[in-house]
């Protein structure tokens, strides 16, 4: 029997939609590069979600969306947010090894 998660109602359905277009359009296909490589510039690795958050990198209002919603909609915004940074394909990953890495 495979894994398949729990749907979790969004509670906060106008703040939780900007929140998550700010992330997709950060992770669209022609402005992902441009995305990592502010990450890399600001000396942060991509999956500091809230380090991300703190900085602006996902916008100006990001930080204050994402801390008005309730904490479960904040845990389905970081888990969309995760999910759209292993999708960055490998060329990519390899480019921007240090934003990627581990250490």
């Amino acid at each position: 029997m495979a894994y398949e998660q729990a749907m979790i109602a969004v509670q906060d359905e106008p703040g939780f939609a900007q929140l998550h277009a700010a992330i997709d359009a950060a992770f669209d296909a022609r402005d992902v590069e441009v995305f990592l490589h502010r990450v890399k510039k600001s000396r942060l690795r991509i999956r500091d979600y809230e380090g991300i958050l703190a900085r602006g990198l996902l916008g100006k209002a990001a930080a204050a969306l994402y801390q008005a919603l309730p904490v479960s909609d904040q845990a389905l915004t970081r888990e969309r947010y995760l999910r759209l940074v292993e999708a960055v394909p490998t060329d990519l990953r390899q480019r921007y090894l240090k934003a990627f890495a581990y250490y």
